[in-house]
């Protein structure tokens, strides 16, 4: 009995090692539909905001972007912030 459970659990431990972690459902869409009949970003699968406001329309629901969409065609963000300009070399150092 012993030697059937530890089978069954090294079978479900190997089994887990070769499993992918699921993806956090709707990042990769940029708009969702909220309201009472979808609470929270429950629904976040609408390519376009039009797409999502054709769903919406007639019902009571709004279309809102999605926080969690990365776009991975977009250049990455900068902060805004500049480089202090160069400081000039200490004297007496000589440059060729």
């Amino acid at each position: 009995m012993r030697n059937a459970i530890m089978a069954i659990l090294t079978v479900g431990g190997l089994a887990a090692i070769g499993t992918a972690p699921a993806e956090a459902v709707g990042t990769r869409y940029p708009f969702c539909i909220t309201g009472p009949e979808q609470p929270g970003l429950s629904n976040c699968t609408f390519i376009s905001y039009e797409q999502c406001q054709a769903t919406a329309s007639g019902r009571r629901l709004w279309c809102v972007e999605n926080p969690y969409f990365v776009d991975e065609s977009a250049p990455p963000r900068t902060s805004g912030r500049r480089l202090p300009p160069a400081l000039p070399p200490p004297p007496g150092y000589r440059t060729y």
